[in-house]
């Protein structure tokens, strides 16, 4: 049994017309006169900048105001050509296209016949011309070949039918309607691609930004899981511990001991199958995962190494210095670290300044630099620097403020609280 024979050329081609004839019809005819209004200039047009901003409010309406102004003109000279007829016949089509694009253009074409019967076809096919130009601006893309194709036939026609113009002067309209037309797009087009790129990139910097968070969570779910589970392990040995420090325990004490021990480790057991999960990325970030996390006590270090880096800092300490819960302490650091990281990429050869407040209440933190002796190199990364002290400060329900200062540097400022039993503990 034979298979199935193609569809011939020939069918293909049928469907490829009558396909092309239902979108011309969709496009031109269904609904040609619906209302669609031109809307005024968005809030964010690059016309509406050199405005003032008390005249953006009208300037809004500004395409409208030129529109109209336009069709004043070329009424003006339809009365002089033929008088209030072809006035009409030019003015009505190009004001049409401010709320009806479709029908303005069916009414072009209506007015280029009529002008044909008033024996002024020249003007009636320039404005038409103006009119297609006016509605690709518009509609489609597509819509602006389905009139110049249509225009094509009604000037094949006016050739054979009612030669009013020679044939070379028809083809000559043609070749520039349809340069005029293919301008249009192009312009149109390069808008719209403008308009999609920084749609995606706004889009692209709400994500990065978003990942940098979860980024930025991960981390420090990373070091709060070692400052956990420190603690954890310290109880579960002290549960331990504890009924052999007491001769003749009572059975009830060894046994509470017993289960604090038990939940301890299940917890420790816990902690650790969420850490391999969270540590299942592969960055490398934590490849040692015994190494202990960096406290206020090392901050010496850190300004040490960064002053080997060329950074002349400064650190001031006020208040009485005390242990803090080892997350405030672990942020502190961490705040610290980024805030100097960023004067050495940002600013070189700046001078800094680390400031660290003890209050009752918690512990204020301030890293000011100077303005940079030189341009900065290019830096590879996100950026996104700021916005990860930033959470750190909000998980611990802190405060940060940071911007330029008057002289030309970067101040970041912080304050994180430590209740009393927190600072005692």
């Amino acid at each position: 049994m034979n298979p199935t024979p193609e569809p011939t050329s020939l069918r293909s081609e049928l469907l490829m017309l009558k396909s092309a004839f239902e979108g011309i019809h969709r496009d031109l005819f269904t609904d040609a006169f619906a209302f669609r209004p031109l809307p005024p200039l968005a809030p964010g047009s690059r016309l509406l900048r050199v405005v003032p901003r008390r005249m953006r409010r009208y300037a809004r309406w500004l395409p409208h105001a030129a529109l109209g102004a336009l069709t004043c003109l070329l009424m003006f000279q339809g009365v002089a050509h033929g008088g209030l007829p072809i006035a009409l016949l030019v003015g009505v089509p190009v004001l049409m296209t401010l709320v009806r694009p479709i029908g303005a253009w069916w009414c072009s074409v209506g007015a280029v016949f009529l002008s044909i019967v008033l024996g002024v076809p020249e003007v009636a096919l320039s404005v038409h011309v103006l009119v297609m130009m006016l509605v690709a601006m518009r509609t489609r893309p597509r819509v602006a070949g389905e009139m110049w194709l249509l225009t094509a036939f009604l000037a094949a026609f006016l050739v054979v039918f009612r030669p009013v113009m020679g044939t070379s002067g028809l083809f000559e309209l043609l070749v520039v309607s349809g340069v005029l037309l293919f301008g249009v797009l192009a312009v149109r087009l390069l808008r719209e691609s403008r308009q999609q790129v920084a749609a995606q990139t706004a889009v692209t910097e709400v994500e990065r930004s978003r990942r940098t968070v979860l980024e930025e969570r991960t981390t420090i779910a990373r070091e709060l899981h070692d400052v956990v589970a420190h603690h954890m392990s310290v109880v579960a040995i002290q549960a331990e511990a504890a009924p052999y420090r007491v001769q003749d325990t009572p059975p009830e004490l060894a046994a509470a001991f017993v289960t604090i021990r038990e939940n301890a480790v299940a917890a420790l057991t816990e902690l650790r199958r969420v850490l391999g999960v969270i540590r299942s990325d592969g960055s490398g970030a934590f490849d040692d995962p015994e190494a202990p996390q960096p406290t206020l006590a090392a901050l010496d270090g850190l300004l040490a190494n960064v002053r080997g880096a060329g950074l002349d800092v400064e650190h001031v300490t006020t208040g009485v210095v005390r242990p803090l819960p080892q997350g405030v302490e672990l942020s502190a650091y961490r705040v610290v670290q980024e805030a100097l990281s960023n004067v050495l990429r940002h600013a070189p050869g700046a001078a800094a300044r680390v400031e660290l407040s003890y209050v009752p209440v918690g512990l204020g933190l301030r890293v000011v630099n100077g303005p940079p002796d030189r341009l900065a190199k290019p830096s590879p990364g996100a950026g996104h620097g700021v916005l990860g002290m930033r959470e750190r400060v909000a998980m611990l329900g802190g405060e940060m403020t940071d911007g330029p200062t008057a002289d030309g540097g970067y101040e970041v400022s912080v304050f994180m609280p430590v209740a009393a039993a927190g600072a005692a503990a």
